[in-house]
C-alpha cells in the first residue's frame, strides 16, 4: 500500500492518511490548542518562518503549522482523495 503525502507548502509534506482536521488559525480557540501544543511539545512548525495560515491536526495529536491557505490545503487534500479512489 502506497503512502499518499500532502504538501504542507516550502517542501514539507504531512501524511494524508494521518490528517484529521485542517483549520483557520484566527479564531481564539486555535490559539489556545496552538499554545497547549507548544506546551506538550506537540507542535510542528512548517512555515519556514512565515505568518501561519493553516493549522493541520493528525491523528497523533499533533498540531503543525503551515503557510498555506486552509482553503489551498483543504483543496489539495481532495485531489489526493480523488487521485486514490481511482
Amino acid at each position: 500500500m502506497r503512502q499518499t503525502l500532502l504538501n504542507i507548502g516550502f517542501g514539507n509534506y504531512v501524511a494524508a492518511s494521518r490528517v484529521t482536521a485542517i483549520v483557520n488559525p484566527a479564531s481564539s480557540p486555535m490559539r489556545r490548542l496552538r499554545e497547549d501544543a507548544r506546551a506538550e511539545k506537540r507542535l510542528i512548525d512548517a512555515t519556514q518562518g512565515r505568518k501561519t495560515r493553516a493549522i493541520i491536526i493528525t491523528d497523533s495529536n499533533h498540531v503543525i503549522l503551515s503557510g498555506i491557505q486552509a482553503e489551498t490545503l483543504g483543496a489539495r487534500f481532495a485531489v489526493e482523495e480523488d487521485a486514490n479512489a481511482v
